[in-house]
């Protein structure tokens, strides 16, 4: 499969951009911003070279303004579907059988378009469509998706290069192909960068893609397909389909070259999709590969070393940036009795310190959760809270929907440590704190292992060494990422490849070689160069 071996520029990280006052890049932001709320797109299906337009539409609407549309897309049928996955399968050989420095060009060029040109009018999408701040927009639509595009091109090199043992009598290689068959890519709202990496990646390694993004993220989906187009990916190796799940999965399950899925999400849904996975096993070519990234009921525990501005800032970072929609988002705390009336002081401030409103205001801390269902959910939990006696909302608790769907930031204080949302992931900004006896650091610990499902990310605060290692030592399967005096929240690739077991995923480490490998089929060749003529081995010889 390697038609060469060339010298790939190291990847580097994507600088963040500050965007402060009058700097052209919060001038060009606000320029596109005020263009694309005024634009009215409309989003076809991409499927093969075509611009499918079914006429079967939904709006696009702003979280923080939901009465305003911003666009409509087109929602595909049963039939839409089977042709994307035809046209998939069309594309395969050739995209397959093309040079993997071809490949890596085009993936190579996306992020450069990303990085420069389409950068202002990524982020306004993304604040736009999900009403990510801009600093938000900035680390996940530029920074973290460049970063993924131009790292997983080094990762790939890495795994090519990889190869085994010869001698002189022999030569033996490892063939990375492609999956044989087709990949689904079912990405999630909150990151932008993820909806752009998980069909890359797989499309990366040689494999073709039909790629269903969520429906609150399909304004800003739009302008990586866009990206993608101008970089060169050729017709057919990622088919683009909006619509009902349950409809678009069925038919893709069902089909004998399915091949494997890239899955963000929730874990219930994972859950089901493995089911039916399992349930149709007999019906497929080859055993699909299921790699998914799902929940997290993500934790702080501060030891009685811990600095409290540094607890309350991790806290505060943690669980609040982006509105907690985060999957690594600080949702549980355990803070020690002898620090909590310093952090609740702190806490508190803060919080009420916040602005809440439209991403388009840039001094804005907060802006609103994603939809309805979402707003709904939380405000009802909030609302419960205020009425059980074991728990206490010590500031926030206030919701309003009129104009958006805005929650505002809500700290709970729980004397139960298994209260509901101890353990329930809520995916919004409300952070629930467990105030420990410093004697019981260690049966804490335990605690924060055995409290909840999930294993994504969580953070230990001490300045006591012993400590951290007694932490790290008793978390170890609590979490796949684990951060030590800082927040959970914020992985970078090439740095932190992100993923957690348990109830959070298939741990396949997006941000990683390890990830791309599960879009591999490896084949060992063995070539003889001076083969046997004659069976016996020489102890077969007499005497």
């Amino acid at each position: 499969m390697l038609k060469g071996f060339f010298h790939v520029p190291k990847a580097v990280n994507e600088p963040v951009k500050t965007y402060l006052p009058n700097s052209p890049e919060k001038l060009a932001v606000k320029a596109a911003y005020t263009e694309m709320w005024n634009s009215k797109i409309d989003v076809p299906l991409y499927i093969g070279s075509e611009e499918i337009r079914t006429g079967n539409t939904k709006n696009m609407t702003a979280p923080h303004d939901h009465q305003h549309v911003v666009g409509t897309y087109h929602l595909a049928e049963k039939q839409h579907v089977e042709k994307a996955i035809a046209n998939a399968l069309a594309a395969k050989d050739a995209w397959a059988n093309m040079a993997w420095e071809q490949r890596a060009a085009i993936f190579l060029k996306a992020a450069e378009l990303i990085a420069g040109p389409y950068r202002a009018k990524m982020n306004a999408a993304t604040m736009i469509a999900q009403s990510k701040t801009i600093f938000q927009a900035e680390i996940d639509s530029a920074c973290e998706l460049i970063d993924f595009l131009r790292f997983n091109v080094e990762f790939m090199t890495q795994i090519y290069n990889d190869q085994p043992k010869s001698t002189s009598d022999m030569w033996n290689r490892l063939e990375y192909r492609p999956l044989e068959g087709f990949v689904y890519a079912v990405t999630p709202f909150n990151f932008t960068a993820i909806a752009g990496n998980l069909p890359a990646s797989a499309a990366m390694m040689g494999n073709v893609v039909i790629w269903k993004p969520s429906d609150s993220q399909v304004f800003s989906a739009k302008v990586i397909i866009d990206v993608f187009k101008e970089a060169g990916v050729p017709d057919g190796v990622i088919n683009v389909v909006f619509g009902d799940a349950a409809m678009i999965s069925n038919t893709i399950y069902e089909h004998a070259d399915f091949a494997g899925i890239h899955f963000t999400g929730s874990t219930q849904v994972f859950k089901s999709i493995w089911t039916q996975i399992g349930a149709n096993i007999n019906k497929y070519k080859t055993y699909p590969r299921i790699v998914g990234e799902t929940g997290g009921k993500d934790f702080i525990i501060a030891h009685p070393s811990a600095n409290v501005k540094q607890v309350v800032t991790g806290i505060v970072r943690g669980a609040f940036e982006f509105q907690g929609q985060k999957c690594s988002a600080a949702s549980r705390g355990y803070i020690p009795a002898s620090l909590w009336p310093a952090v609740k002081e702190q806490l508190i401030a803060d919080v009420q310190s916040f602005k809440m409103g439209s991403p388009e205001d840039f001094t804005n801390f907060i802006t609103a959760v994603i939809h309805e269902g979402s707003f709904d959910k939380l405000a009802s939990y909030i609302d419960q809270a205020k009425k059980d006696a074991n728990a206490e909302i010590i500031v926030g608790g206030n919701y309003d929907k009129s104009k958006g769907w805005f929650i505002e930031p809500t700290v709970i204080v729980t004397t139960d440590p298994k209260y509901t949302t101890m353990e329930t992931e809520l995916f919004g900004p409300v952070m629930t704190i467990y105030v420990y006896e410093d004697a019981k650091w260690e049966e804490t610990l335990k605690l924060v292992d055995q409290t909840s499902e999930y294993a994504l990310t969580g953070a230990v605060f001490s300045q006591d060494r012993y400590a951290i290692e007694q932490a790290t030592e008793a978390l170890k399967n609590a979490a796949g990422n684990f951060y030590i005096n800082d927040k959970p929240t914020g992985a970078v690739v090439g740095m932190q490849p992100f993923g957690g077991a348990r109830g959070s995923g298939t741990n396949d480490k997006a941000g990683s070689a390890l990830n791309l490998l599960r879009w591999v089929s490896p084949r060992t060749i063995k070539e003889t160069f001076v083969t046997p003529t004659d069976y016996r081995y020489p102890f077969l010889q007499e005497k």
